[in-house]
């Protein structure tokens, strides 16, 4: 491919308030997000830049950013006093640039046809993840594998860390598990999109199939959970009456075999039906005897809830949590809360917590009252409606899900991924346009799965 010819192709579907360099360096951004969060970094520091350039608006002109703004200003402050000293300061990386990639990538997600291009980036650069996982786990494949002269370096432990569960280019399991089920609802839109040809569509159905056999892999309870939450979603409230009956009826063994007080009958079938590492890791048996309740995410949150209430105003400073936890409970180190919510209300305060918590439900909520989960229609009186934006959204929630009991924004790809994700949906909001014939016949908008 000549260099016009390239150039040409990844500025296809360029939003018109978008940089085209831009557009470029977001779209190849995404593409090796998940194998290399530093070359990733240097294509989405370009877009980011171009991307707070010429805007017709300010940053604070926005009513969504306005709480970032007040957020970031608490958080500087808090850093001042903070009981972690020089960690706080550090611990702002993982926020303050962040707030303003969610305006600055917003050019680039404006259209409908630039999010689904940038949805199928996403599911592009998680099929390395995946092929490593697998390799990892089957074959044996181990790092580090270096690029660049060791500036790109993939540290995968063989057999998968922990051992026997499959993290790929990740550095723990529970990661990769995350990444793979917020990439998931698009490759569910990839495959039940309209207009595909067989081929394509076979494709498409190899991809999310290898998604699938890597999430349950990575024996993650939170992305097994999330690989079932996205699917309703996803194929939209049209569907329902048939597909959650359906789900319904697939996990009442798995129900019947982990929940207490079920009758010994009906729960030794369910488990007998089930495979025994599966129902054994969602009850969490393996480990109840060797961790105790002090190990366990409620001992964790009982000592965060005291911290928060001990310093709720500006908090005690980021990684705060992991220095007190040793001291006071004298157990095992722990590096987080497990609780987003919670280790912002500890590092940051109350105030940065609702703030910016609030911001982001806040986005979830008007997404859904504005409609991205309901048909579209279009002047000929025919029901469209947007998979993708559909998928976009369920991306989104999904990842916020997760970090009720997780924190995998921790892993800087994730962080940068669940950004991103925020500021398409801050796009979904704003007042689209009607599809027309056109976006439709390329696939831009679509039809429902079945007959909507």
């Amino acid at each position: 491919m000549t260099e016009s010819a390239f150039i040409g192709w990844f500025g296809r579907d360029c939003p018109e308030q978008a940089s085209r360099i831009g557009w470029i360096s977001f779209q190849l951004g995404l593409l090796f997000l998940p194998s290399s969060a530093l070359l990733a970094g240097v294509f989405l520091l370009v877009s980011l830049v171009l991307g707070c350039l010429g805007r017709r608006k300010l940053y604070w002109s926005d009513a969504w950013n306005r709480p970032l703004l007040i957020a970031a200003a608490l958080m500087l402050l808090g850093c001042f006093r903070a009981y972690s000293g020089g960690l706080a300061w550090l611990g702002l990386a993982n926020w303050l640039p962040f707030f303003v990639g969610f305006w600055a990538f917003q050019p680039y997600l404006g259209t409908l046809s630039s999010r689904r291009r940038c949805a199928l980036w996403f599911i592009s650069g998680t099929v390395p993840v995946v092929i490593t996982g697998l390799g990892q786990l089957w074959f044996g494949w181990q790092g580090p594998w270096q690029l660049g002269g060791g500036m790109i370096v993939w540290f995968m432990a063989p057999g998968g860390q922990p051992q026997g569960r499959l993290s790929g280019l990740f550095d723990y399991a529970n990661i990769a598990g995350a990444w793979l089920v917020c990439v998931w609802p698009f490759a569910l839109a990839a495959f039940f999109q309209p207009g595909l040809s067989r081929c394509r569509r076979l494709l498409a159905l190899a991809v999310a199939s290898g998604l699938v056999i890597a999430v349950v892999l990575t024996n993650s309870r939170n992305a097994w959970g999330a690989l079932m939450l996205a699917v309703p979603f996803v194929l939209g409230p049209m569907q329902w009456f048939w597909l959650l009956p359906l789900i319904a009826l697939v996990l009442l063994p798995v129900f019947l075999a982990v929940l207490p007080g079920i009758p010994t009958v009906p729960q030794q079938w369910a488990r007998a039906l089930l495979p025994e590492s599966f129902w054994m890791r969602i009850t969490d048996l393996e480990f109840a005897q060797e961790r105790g309740l002090q190990h366990t995410r409620l001992s964790q949150w009982q000592f965060a809830l005291k911290l928060v209430v001990a310093k709720p105003w500006l908090g005690w400073g980021a990684a705060a949590f992991s220095v007190l936890y040793p001291i006071y409970i004298g157990k095992n180190w722990h590096g987080h809360t497990h609780n987003l919510p919670m280790e912002l209300a500890i590092s940051h305060g109350v105030p940065v917590a609702l703030l910016v918590v609030g911001m982001v439900l806040g986005l979830l909520i008007t997404a859904v009252r504005r409609g991205v989960l309901q048909p579209y229609e279009d002047r000929s009186g025919v029901f469209v409606i947007s998979i993708f934006d559909r998928a976009w959204w369920t991306a989104t929630f999904i990842l916020i899900v997760l970090h009720g009991t997780d924190l995998p924004f921790f892993d800087s790809r994730l962080n940068i991924a669940g950004w991103i994700l925020l500021a398409g949906l801050r796009c979904i909001i704003r007042p689209q346009p009607k599809f027309n014939a056109a976006e439709l016949m390329l696939g831009h908008g679509d039809s429902t799965v079945a007959s909507d």
